[in-house]
This record gives structure tokens, C-alpha cells and sequence, in this order.
């Protein structure tokens, strides 16, 4: 592989978010501490830089959701990223996808649940909430 790409890019990376020691089988989320969308705006911004098709990219093996340590639905559901065994992203990877313009892991087999359970938890409260406020609201007019 190529090292000076390999150097390239963990400059990228490291000039994108901050210096983090990465190493080339750094796992990139982990050491740079990054999570949610920003994990998944660096893989946009690396996909643009070094033209990448990153289609079938599958962020739930590489990184947590994005607020998932604030929803009350995933206290009682799983989201997406808590039903598969983690792929860490190095920049040896990146460096390989770079050359080959295509994201190239072979994701294994799952099945996510057609409807995410934890969202649809998430929107019953907030209605719940919104009604019980608006009750409490005209109770306090009258």
C-alpha cells in the first residue's frame, strides 16, 4: 500500500477535525474521537477529495448514531449501530478505497428491523408530551 497516500490522508483527517496521532491501522472514529455525523461527514468529505463512491457504505458498522446517548426510545430499542459487531475505518483502508475509487467492505450478513422501534418510541413521547402540554395550557386558561 501506499504510505505517502496513507500519510496524506491521516493529514486530511487531522487537518478536517485535529491532530489525534492516527496511525495507519488507527481506528480512525475512535482515536480521532469522533462520533454520529461527524463520522459520517468526514466519510462524505473523503469520498469528494479522493472520488470515491462510497454507495454502499453502511454507517451503523463504523460508528454510533448521531444523539443516541440522549433518546429515550433506545433505552427500550436498539438503534442500528447497537445490533451489529463494530468495523473499525483505518486509514490504510481509506488509502486502499482511494486507489480503487470504491468502498470495498464486505459487510456481513443482517437484517435490520423494517421499522425503527426506538424513533417511532421517541415520537409517541414527544406527542404525548405536546398534548399533556397543551391540556396543562388550557387548564391553566380557563
Amino acid at each position: 500500500m501506499d504510505n505517502i497516500l496513507e500519510k496524506e490522508i491521516i493529514d486530511f483527517i487531522e487537518t478536517e477535525y485535529w491532530k489525534s496521532n492516527l496511525h495507519s491501522d488507527s481506528d480512525i472514529f475512535e482515536t480521532v474521537r469522533i462520533s454520529g455525523d461527524d463520522c459520517y461527514e468526514l466519510i462524505e468529505k473523503f469520498s469528494k477529495k479522493y472520488d470515491v463512491d462510497i454507495s454502499n457504505f453502511l454507517w451503523y458498522f463504523h460508528h454510533e448514531e448521531e444523539g443516541s446517548w440522549n433518546s429515550i426510545g433506545g433505552v427500550f430499542y436498539k438503534s442500528p449501530d447497537k445490533l451489529v459487531k463494530r468495523i473499525p475505518i483505518t486509514p490504510k483502508m481509506l488509502a486502499k478505497f482511494a486507489e480503487t475509487k470504491k468502498w470495498e467492505i464486505n459487510y456481513p450478513y443482517h437484517q435490520l428491523p423494517e421499522k425503527r422501534k426506538d424513533i417511532l418510541f421517541n415520537k409517541i413521547v414527544l406527542i404525548i408530551t405536546v398534548i399533556l402540554a397543551i391540556i396543562g395550557f388550557i387548564i391553566n386558561v380557563l
